[in-house]
């Protein structure tokens, strides 16, 4: 019986001890450069002003810290906010906020949109780079969230190439 006992507990041991030199002890991500977000949010503003919307841009860091703010001259004084919150509603959410917008309206998940900080209109896009999310965009000012959305996502496909490791 001891030895059935002493045969398991060093089974057990080498299992613990395999499966804890699997894990890493630090955890390794990959951030934009606040250069390739600055390009990013040139490139939503530019496409933005392209199609008559004066509107802000915020580009927030995949833990939803805030790397750019740009406010085209005649946007609203409320876009700035409203810009950095849907972006990093995307991060937090990890899903493009016209999708939660839809997805949160009534029902179960709406609980969600009581969330501080989060908010719950198109125009924030989580940015990804090899399978990873990398950052965020937001986007306000525009006539539509759609319109807001399909801005960041103009901009996030200008910069993919850089994105892309």
């Amino acid at each position: 019986m001891k030895s059935a006992i002493a045969a398991a507990l060093t089974v057990t041991l080498s299992l613990i001890g395999s499966a804890g030199a699997q894990q890493k002890p630090l955890a390794e991500f990959r951030v934009m450069t606040p250069e390739t977000a600055l390009s990013l949010a040139r490139k939503v503003l530019e496409d933005c002003r392209d199609k008559g919307f004066q509107v802000a841009v915020a580009v927030v860091d995949r833990f939803g810290n805030l790397q750019v703010l740009i406010r085209d001259q005649l946007a609203g004084p409320h876009t700035p906010d409203t810009a950095r919150r849907k972006a990093w509603t995307a991060v937090s959410f990890r899903s493009d906020t016209l999708a939660l917008a839809d997805a949160t309206e009534k029902g179960p998940a709406s609980g969600v949109r009581h969330v501080d900080g989060a908010l719950m209109l198109g125009g924030g896009v989580p940015v990804q780079a090899a399978g990873a999310i990398v950052g965020g965009v937001g986007v306000s000012g525009g006539p539509s969230g759609a319109d807001d959305d399909a801005c960041a996502r103009t901009g996030i496909e200008a910069v993919q190439v850089d994105l892309e490791f």
